[in-house]
Order: C-alpha cells, then sequence, then structure tokens
C-alpha cells in the first residue's frame, strides 16, 4: 500500500486569533503552529495502514519554509518520507493554485518514484481558513473517486470502504476502487505523540523541496472575520458565610440538589 498524506501547517488550535490590518490574513506575529488536527488523525492513519497491510507513506505540505517542522512532526509519527512545496514567507495561497501546486507535486512524486499512489489522504478542510475544497480539486484533477468528511477506513482487496456520519445518525458506507481519495476528519482515530526517538529519527530525514509558481487565484478573497467574542458574566453572590444561602438557592436552581 503507498499512502499519500497531505497536512498544513496552522495556528494552534485555541489560540487566540488577530487578523492584519487588511483583514485579508491571519497575523501569525504572536503565534504557535501544528497540523491541521484533521490531518493529524489522517497520517497517524496512514502509519496503522502500513503496519498493517505494508507498504510505505509519504506526508506532502505547501507552506512557508517553517512548515517543514510539521513535515518532521508527520515523520516522528512514522511516516516515510516527506515532500515540500516551498512558498514565500508570510503569505497563504487560495485553494485553486493550492490544488494545482499539490496535483503537480503528486505527479511529480510519483514520477520520481516509478510507483503511483493506491490512497490519498486529505483533511476534510483546514483548521483555519476552512475551505473544504483542496482534496476534492486535486482528487478531480487526478481523476481519482472521492469521498469526503471520512471517519472509518476498511480494504477489501482492491477497494476501499470508506464511512461518514450521516445525518439524523448512522453511517453512510462508500466502497470505491482504488487509487482513490479520502478526506478524513477529526475522530477518524486517536493520534499519539511522537516518542522521543521518532524525533530523533526524523530530524535526520531527507525533505524533499519542490517550487512552483503561483497559479491563478480563480476566487478572490475579500476579507476574513473572527467570531464575535461572547464574553463572560460574573455575579457576586456575597461574601463570607453570608453567601452560603444564595450559593444553595443557586444549586437548587441548577437542580444539583
Amino acid at each position: 500500500m503507498n499512502i499519500l498524506v497531505s497536512v498544513k501547517r496552522v495556528p494552534a488550535t485555541g489560540a487566540k486569533i488577530t487578523l492584519t490590518p487588511d483583514e485579508r490574513m491571519i497575523d501569525a506575529g504572536y503565534l504557535s503552529f501544528t497540523v491541521s488536527p484533521h490531518e493529524e488523525c489522517a497520517v497517524a492513519e496512514a502509519v496503522q495502514i502500513v503496519k498493517q497491510h505494508g507498504g510505505k507513506s509519504t506526508v506532502l505540505t505547501l507552506g512557508e519554509p517553517d512548515a517543514e517542522a510539521q513535515l518532521r512532526y508527520a515523520m516522528a509519527m512514522g511516516i516515510d518520507a516527506a515532500v515540500h512545496v516551498v512558498t514565500e514567507e508570510g503569505g497563504d495561497w487560495e485553494p485553486m493554485p493550492t490544488a494545482d501546486a499539490l496535483t503537480r507535486a503528486i505527479r511529480e512524486t510519483e514520477a520520481s518514484n516509478g510507483e503511483r499512489f493506491d490512497l490519498l489522504l486529505f483533511g476534510n478542510e483546514s483548521a483555519d481558513s476552512g475551505g473544504y475544497q483542496v482534496g476534492i480539486r486535486v482528487a478531480h484533477a487526478l481523476g481519482l473517486p472521492c469521498v469526503t468528511g471520512v471517519k472509518s477506513i476498511e480494504f477489501d482487496g482492491d477497494n476501499v470502504i470508506a464511512k461518514r456520519e450521516a445525518s439524523g445518525g448512522g453511517w453512510e458506507i462508500y466502497q470505491v476502487p482504488l487509487p482513490a481519495m479520502l478526506t478524513v476528519k477529526e475522530g477518524l482515530n486517536l493520534p499519539r505523540y511522537p516518542s522521543v526517538p521518532g524525533r530523533l529519527r526524523a530530524k535526520k530525514r531527507k525533505v524533499t523541496t519542490l517550487h512552483y509558481e503561483r497559479g491563478e487565484d480563480g476566487l478572490k478573497k475579500v476579507r476574513l472575520r473572527t467570531p464575535p467574542d461572547d464574553g463572560s458574566q460574573v455575579e457576586i453572590l456575597g461574601h463570607g458565610p453570608s453567601a452560603a444561602a444564595k450559593v444553595v438557592d443557586l444549586l437548587e436552581e441548577l437542580e444539583l440538589i
């Protein structure tokens, strides 16, 4: 089984997001970065599939030079090889040029290795921009069947069985022939942190770098908007022993006593 996983460098989950003055980019000056959570599950799944069925795995990203850290994190988790489509610092490509560049990188990697990828795993959407587009666009460009929102992966001969949650409960089950594209969601598995030996090995591994000109955007980003801050409300019930009765009243109101 020859598997490719695509990951994206995104601000750490839970970080406070601020925008640049033109409101078109995330101000990353004070942020730490990580692998998008959906894609971390994709990495863990690829490692597990190779352990069970044999084969090899490759991680691919498009991003600025610092995104190499996310590739090495994936290799520390157990991925065999890494490919980095390097972009300029401070820029985030739109879905169309991103998909075009990743498609070129996949084809170039397949040609270099002399074999096709059997399974491509992308995140269902990135944790920052949430475009829901790149995996589908790449699958279309490569002529591959694609199932989105996947939370379970099994194999039946030359077919992959992909399951995703159905609205109202239950599962939608798809059987598609390999090679195929699956975009996966968090909850597919429970990724484990890389071991110290894994991190040390990953530091020594080679990362293949590619450079492409940015293609046409097609869609134009007008602006980003952060969710409103709901704030918080605090009610002081009193001070010292005199507040005890009000605390009891509140617990009764909440049906906790």
